[in-house]
């Protein structure tokens, strides 16, 4: 790599790490952690199969699975406004990210959810749990151990997925790097660079996971123990 070429990767990378990774992790988490919210109340609301918000939350799955995750973003920042709803880039962007991703992950958690014997919900009540406490303290955590590789699938989809909301003015890790593109026409370096990137954050990710199974692992098979 001669010291121009060099240049410009230390450059590019400098700029991407300090300006565009904060906001990409801050889009993947915050958006994340409120589509977890949603996705849970969803699942939950099937589950239990309450008359009319189950239609509801069927209805937002199927609406939002088939559409395109680009134009509900394009929708939340530039058709709101036509209506007199105006959001900044950066909360449209969580907005779109959390109700797109929730959906997905609504049901996984309702497969999860399903995939727990009905003997656990009985033993609970049996021993004078209510209803809740017995979803919080047995049902849900067993959920989530069968859940977590789905969900981190999702959530290394979001990373890569955020890359889209260059197209709604947000500063983020690909909108850096097309910018010093546009400056530079070192496609093949900055882009592969960026990749690399990428697929670091997706490593993490992987590490992440597995320490998140093996303590769900380990924390739901003592509660369970205790309530047997």
């Amino acid at each position: 790599m001669d010291e121009r070429l060099w240049g410009i990767v230390e450059k590019a990378l400098k700029d991407i790490v300090e300006k565009g990774l904060p906001t990409t992790m801050l889009l993947t988490v915050v958006s994340f952690a409120i589509a977890l919210v949603i996705a849970t109340l969803v699942a939950l609301v099937q589950h239990a199969r309450l008359p009319v918000l189950t239609q509801l939350s069927r209805f937002y799955i199927w609406l939002i699975r088939g559409t395109p995750l680009l134009v509900q973003l394009l929708v939340v920042y530039y058709a709101l406004p036509a209506i007199g709803i105006v959001i900044d880039a950066v909360p449209a962007a969580i907005i779109a990210f959390s109700i797109n991703e929730g959906a997905y992950c609504s049901e996984t958690m309702r497969a999860a959810l399903e995939s727990v014997p009905v003997g656990q919900t009985e033993a609970g009540l049996c021993v004078g749990m209510s209803y809740t406490k017995v979803m919080l303290r047995i049902v849900i955590p067993q959920a989530l151990r069968t859940a977590v590789p789905n969900l981190f699938n999702s959530l290394i989809s979001m990373v890569k997925d955020t890359s889209l909301v260059s197209n709604i003015t947000v500063v983020d890790m690909f909108m850096i790097t097309k910018r010093h593109v546009g400056r530079t026409y070192e496609f093949l370096t900055l882009y592969v660079l960026l990749a690399l990137l990428y697929l670091a954050i997706s490593t993490l990710m992987t590490m992440l996971q597995r320490l998140a199974e093996r303590f769900l692992n380990r924390n739901v098979g003592r509660e369970v123990k205790k309530i047997a």
